[in-house]
């Protein structure tokens, strides 16, 4: 915004014929350009961008699996049996096509090829068959209702940029995260909630920084970032009142400094203020919300055995499924999972054991707890990542050891639920799960097909900032018809 432009927005319509009266002609011209300045500016203000929802929603929320860190398509979903009889030989220039390598790879002298060591098994269940390994059968009992995309594909070799783009369609920060924008254009669905939660599991192995910016606001109102709950403690930070403090000493508090931020929010104009007086009232509401959603105690012993043997361990990837499941039910639009520590560069088959022993079982559970709740039809979930793994290893090869590296031209992710077509199989690659052979998916198309399941046409989600009309897919996406119901 040009600094005249941000000067004449802090003031009033009081104010300037207040200095408008001590000088006319300066007055006259301030006001033809306040004029024009203010249209400008209206079209800045939160909700006349024309959010959605558009049409009529498949989906009225999301639940985003992200396992942080990247796990390897080739041993999890992408079966690829010829690979057994090419164990140890160089990976063809033919298919490597001199694609850029990290500077873990780019040294090595050679890039042996390494069959995954795990079994898979093909599941009738799933229209298309699709081929599961044997370290997610617990998934596989759900193939059924899964979509599964082999051909996904990024520009990011690394996990910042990685996160970065598919958090925010945009590999630079700054820019607003999904579940900001989904917050933005749909609203609430639960006053004492947040639209948009987070929940981390730490995992093992090699962790990633994993960044606030990627559940952030961006320069959308702060009002739809993430609200993270932890696992320790209290699950949201200064959720008591003091000691000596009562809720009607809080509630006279907070009406008290509403009032002071109301004046101020005439005076500067300024949106963020009444952002911050509406978390301040949300803040106000969670001290009653939030410890009720946390306790566990009411879920009967049947739910608790589904989810698994870790389902009350606090922070475990079990206990955020069933949070999960109670969040959706309760109306949050936004539910985003991080599960951390799949970034195996060496040792993979030993990690990815533990890493997919923790996830299998509550993923399965909480697409089956949703499903005979009645919650599954209206509920997007997406189990995704950053990128793929590499065909050939990473370092010393062995017929029961290997590492992969970062492999961004193709990887798996797979949906279900809220309008997508279940029990299919989109895309495919080639037989080193190294290049997409059919049907590319862009993380732009990936975004677009999902607001439009949420009934958002991603081309008319805008918001204007610093002169610019935003979007989530930027100048890009398509809807995939093809995976949509």
């Amino acid at each position: 915004m040009h600094p005249l432009e941000e000067h004449y927005l802090d003031i009033t319509r009081r104010r300037f014929f207040s200095a408008s009266a001590r000088s006319l002609g300066a007055g006259l011209g301030t006001l033809a350009l306040a004029s024009l300045l203010g249209r400008r500016a209206a079209a800045a203000e939160p909700g006349t961008a024309a959010p959605g929802p558009h049409f009529r929603p498949r989906a009225k929320r999301v639940i985003y699996m992200h396992m942080e860190g990247a796990p390897s398509q080739l041993d999890l979903w992408d079966y690829k049996p010829g690979l057994r009889a090419r164990f140890n030989q160089d990976l063809p220039d033919s298919v490597r096509q001199g694609q850029r390598l990290t500077g873990m790879t780019s040294g090595q002298a050679r890039f042996p090829v390494a069959p995954s060591i795990f079994k898979f098994t093909r599941y009738a269940n799933n229209m298309d068959g699709a081929w599961i390994s044997e370290l997610m059968p617990h998934v596989g009992s759900v193939a059924g209702e899964l979509c599964f995309i082999y051909s996904m594909r990024t520009d990011a070799i690394n996990h910042e940029p990685g996160i970065t783009f598919f958090q925010t369609g945009n590999q630079q920060p700054g820019r607003p995260s999904f579940g900001a924008w989904v917050s933005y254009g749909l609203g609430s669905a639960n006053a004492d909630l947040p639209t948009f939660v987070v929940l981390i599991t730490q995992g093992l192995g090699n962790m990633q920084a994993l960044s606030a910016r990627f559940w952030g606001s961006g320069f959308l109102p702060s009002e739809h970032q993430g609200c993270k709950l932890r696992s320790a403690g209290d699950p949201v930070l200064y959720l008591k009142d003091p000691d000596g403090v009562t809720r009607d000493d809080r509630r006279r508090m907070l009406d008290l400094v509403g009032e002071l931020n109301q004046r101020e929010a005439e005076r500067s104009l300024d949106p963020e203020i009444r952002a911050r007086i509406a978390q301040a009232e949300m803040a106000y509401r969670m001290q009653m919300s939030v410890p009720e959603l946390t306790d566990f105690a009411n879920e009967d012993a049947e739910t608790l055995a589904l989810y698994g043997p870790d389902v009350n361990k606090p922070g475990s990837f079990a206990a955020n499924c069933l949070l999960t499941r109670r969040l959706a039910e309760r109306g949050v639009r936004f539910i985003q999972l991080y599960m951390r520590g799949w970034d195996q560069h060496g040792n993979l088959p030993a990690e990815i054991r533990l890493q997919a022993q923790a996830v299998d079982q509550p993923i399965a559970a909480l697409i089956k707890d949703l499903r005979r709740r009645g919650l599954l039809d209206e509920t997007l979930i997406l189990w995704g990542q950053e990128f793929g793994r590499t065909v050939y290893s990473q370092g010393e090869l062995s017929d029961q050891n290997y590492g992969r590296d970062h492999h961004p031209r193709c990887f798996s992710v797979w949906l279900a639920g809220g309008g997508i077509k279940p029990g299919i199989t989109y895309g495919r690659t080639d037989d080193y799960s190294y290049n997409i052979v059919e049907k590319p998916l862009e993380v732009h198309d990936l975004h677009a097909t999902m607001l439009h399941l949420l009934g958002m046409q991603h081309e008319k989600l805008i918001y204007r900032f610093q002169g610019r009309d935003f979007r989530l897919t930027d100048v890009f996406g398509n809807v995939v018809k093809d995976i949509v119901a």
